[in-house]
């Protein structure tokens, strides 16, 4: 497109040529059936009427005029034969010649509306993790039946087939009696061998939504301990049990950003090897979510997945890699953030001038010292000025300093001046 032409115009005009020409085309198609439509009928009929006088062709009693009615049918026949073909090649010319865009290019066949009976079904708990499926959750209640019963599955089925046989076959009472005793005692052996299994109940059900709503301050002042704790852990498999427990708060942006600032604080307080673990810590939880990001599941549903490729030497090299560069990022930033600081303060040794920490009180200076070039000493000098003076130097702006002469006579002006450069207040 030329680039004085605008595109969008461009595009409307060809797409308004288009239409115009397909229903041009579609007009013509229609008219060109109809007529068609109308000499398949008449041949029908020429055919009907050809046909019963071939019948009676042997009649003599024909005469010149049916004949001629005969031959006049024929001729008319052959005509709308030869029309009908010459309609066809024009229709076979326009199917030939269709030019294909996205209005033609598919047409619907059939439509469908699926209901889904479960839609209102939730398949994730309050914390935002994936519950279990109806035969994982019918597998786990026959396991917490087992452990309350005290006695593992397969044990408790091995002790019910021993007693089966036992009493399927008895040979005497002794024996039986004996098997009994026997069973009995290994039953208990068996219940008292192993322990019962509970299941850890959690403290407090945490709302994941609810969290990941708080604002950052809200965040820390609830679960900085939380973090506090994840980043001193120094093993794979405690962080991945801690995640599993605590998820929920884990990995949440709010605790991505403190871990993130934790390590920067770390490495400009000095605490470099903190502040490696720490880096790790956080590169575990941005690893976690990416990895939810892209198979597009929940942070929690891909904790042990994660873990799982930390075992592949090659994977965890390869995260090792990237937490290295993290840490080379974090020691730049904290080189950056101390000197920023620094100007900062300096800055505002400047600005608040006595009202800063760093600032030396002028009393507490000897008098021989702080005397000006002229040998004035400079709090007598400012305790003399005007109180115009004395604001415009404690605020050190010019502006007003200039208005404070300007309201004085020109000797006044001169006398003060000259003061306070012969005791350093003002540099000439």
């Amino acid at each position: 497109v030329h680039p004085n032409i605008d595109k969008e115009s461009w595009f409307r005009m060809k797409h308004r040529s288009r239409v115009e020409r397909e229903d041009r085309e579609e007009a013509d198609k229609k008219k060109i059936n109809d007529e068609m439509a109308k000499a398949n009928l008449r041949i029908k009929e020429i055919s009907k009427i050809l046909s019963k006088a071939s019948a009676n062709d042997d009649d003599d009693s024909d005469s010149d005029d049916d004949l001629e009615d005969i031959e006049g049918l024929q001729a008319e026949l052959k005509a709308l034969q030869s029309a009908n073909n010459a309609n066809q090649a024009k229709l076979d010319h326009y199917e030939k010649n269709k030019k294909w865009n996205v209005d033609n290019l598919c047409h619907v066949v059939e439509e469908r509306t699926i209901v889904n009976q479960n839609v209102g079904e939730s398949k994730f708990s309050e914390s935002g993790f994936a519950l279990p499926k109806d035969g994982e959750a019918a597998e786990d209640k026959k396991v917490e039946a087992n452990d309350e019963s005290g006695v593992p599955s397969k044990e408790l089925s091995a002790a019910k087939i021993a007693d089966v046989d036992n009493e399927t076959k008895p040979t005497t009472k002794t024996t039986s009696s004996a098997a009994k005793k026997e069973s009995s005692t290994t039953t208990k052996a068996i219940t008292k061998a192993a322990p019962k299994l509970v299941q850890p109940q959690p403290t407090e059900t945490i709302n994941s939504v609810a969290v990941s709503m708080m604002t950052y301050h809200d965040f820390t002042e609830k679960y900085a301990h939380v973090v506090e704790e994840f980043m001193a852990i120094d093993s794979l498999d405690r962080s991945k049990d801690f995640l599993l427990q605590k998820g929920d708060i884990l990995l949440q942006e709010n605790a991505s950003s403190y871990l993130l600032l934790a390590s920067l604080e770390d490495e400009m307080n000095g605490f470099h090897e903190k502040m490696k673990l720490v880096a790790r810590q956080s590169q575990i939880v941005s690893n976690i979510a990416e990895l939810a990001k892209s198979l597009q599941r929940h942070p929690g549903n891909v904790i042990v997945p994660f873990f799982q490729r930390m075992e592949d030497k090659q994977l965890y090299a390869g995260f090792m890699e990237g937490v290295n560069q993290f840490i080379k990022r974090i020691e730049v930033r904290a080189v950056q953030k101390k000197a920023e600081i620094e100007e900062e303060r300096a800055r505002e040794v400047l600005e608040k001038g006595a009202d800063a920490e760093d600032a030396v009180d002028i009393s507490e200076i000897p008098l021989e010292q702080r005397l000006g070039p002229g040998g004035l000493d400079p709090m007598e000098v400012f305790e003399s000025l005007p109180e115009s003076m004395q604001e415009a130097f404690e605020s050190r702006q010019k502006e007003k300093l200039e208005e404070a002469l300007r309201s004085m006579t020109v000797d006044e002006a001169e006398y003060h001046m000259k003061r306070c450069v012969d005791s350093g207040l003002w540099n000439a």
